[in-house]
């Protein structure tokens, strides 16, 4: 438990600061004065001033915050140094320096993970390396280690072998024959399409994993494509659902937190790479033009400079409403996803259960 806490605090904190972290950097680089900057939330535990700037060390360690001054245009006073008397292109600056930010922590951590432990090399093995949460295997009963032996009753040698035969049957049962310690075991479930988009059936499992060593130019360089790789499936995900007018499968708070919870009990390195892959999506997120997002910024000053017209009070204020909403809209949306897929996680557990009794 206390690791699953430490785990999630640290997760967050490193991945909300950092992008902070990025805002106050060019702030200061640009000539914005910073009137706060803080690691956490909450009562401030400790504090020092020093120039303009309050550092501040709170008690809630989840991220931080910074606070330029005039940063709304109702605390404009007139001031050089503050946020929007700055050019449309130094604040533009600014806003996309945070999700820069996290994108360099990805970085940083993907190369890291790649040159301390090797290469990830999928094994061939029908063994099953992690489980998908909420997906048919995991639901069903199956777990990390388990080695699949025939599916509907034909045996499978290889991972290719057995993935084939689950590719080809999209949303139809099949039977999963399995060992574990020693043990045989028989569970049926039905596969679902796959959220690629693509016409082929899954159950939410992946291969289990084998590390060979790399040059470090070659690892910093695959480092580099976990970015690129991890963005562009994210991209290609959404655009899948919005095209087939499905659901996106989000993950909230609640779901986030288990996650981090299981990778912090299955290694050091799965908790690098799982830090890694949240401030991919951190950044990401932050990039789309929503509005309070640093991308819905970035395109209010980008309409400044092509319009080479002032932002005012009026626009900011129904810019501000429309975000606030769509912001809690998606927060509602990713927590009532968690839920469900904790309640039909269990449900669908009892029920192989109760399968597996009958027989």
């Amino acid at each position: 438990m206390i690791i699953s806490i430490l785990a999630v605090l640290f997760t967050f904190g490193l991945v909300i600061f950092l992008h902070e972290f990025g805002h106050f950097i060019v702030c200061k680089l640009s000539g914005i004065r910073v009137e706060a900057f803080s690691f956490g939330f909450g009562p401030e535990l400790y504090g020092r001033t020093a120039g303009v700037t309050r550092y501040s060390l709170r008690a809630v360690p989840l991220g931080g915050y910074v606070k330029p001054a005039g940063e709304s245009l109702e605390e404009v006073s007139g001031a050089p140094d503050e946020y929007f008397a700055k050019p449309w292109y130094t604040r533009l600056g600014v806003v996309f320096a945070g999700p820069f930010m996290n994108y360099l922590l990805a970085f940083v951590l993907f190369s890291g993970v790649i040159l301390f432990v090797g290469e990830p090399v999928f094994s061939d093995k029908p063994v099953i390396g992690e489980l998908s949460r909420g997906y048919p295997a995991e639901t069903a009963g199956l777990k990390t280690g388990d080695r699949v032996l025939k599916l509907d009753g034909v045996a499978v040698e290889t991972w290719a072998a057995m993935a084939d035969k689950i590719y080809s049957r999209v949303e139809k049962e099949i039977a999963v024959t399995y060992s574990r310690a020693g043990a045989e075991g028989l569970v049926k479930l039905t596969t679902r399409k796959a959220p690629d988009g693509s016409a082929r059936g899954v159950i939410g499992i992946a291969p289990s994993m084998e590390y060979k060593r790399v040059p470090v130019l070659k690892g910093v360089a695959m480092g580099a494509h976990q970015c690129w790789y991890w963005t562009a499936f994210t991209v290609k995900t959404l655009k899948a659902n919005f095209d087939k007018r499905e659901k996106p499968d989000l993950a909230g708070p609640i779901g986030i937190i288990n996650i981090v919870s299981k990778a912090a009990h299955t290694g050091l390195a799965d908790l690098v790479f799982l830090i890694a892959l949240i401030s991919v999506a951190v950044g990401f997120f932050n990039l789309l033009p929503i509005p309070l997002l640093d991308g819905g910024w970035a395109v209010l000053y980008l309409y400044e400079g092509i319009s080479r017209r002032k932002l005012t009070g009026g626009i900011m204020k129904y810019v501000n409403g429309a975000g606030i909403a769509m912001l809690l809209s998606i927060l509602l949306f990713a927590t009532y996803s968690d839920i469900m897929r904790i309640v039909t996680s269990r449900a669908a557990k009892k029920a192989a259960a109760a399968q597996s009794q009958e027989k």
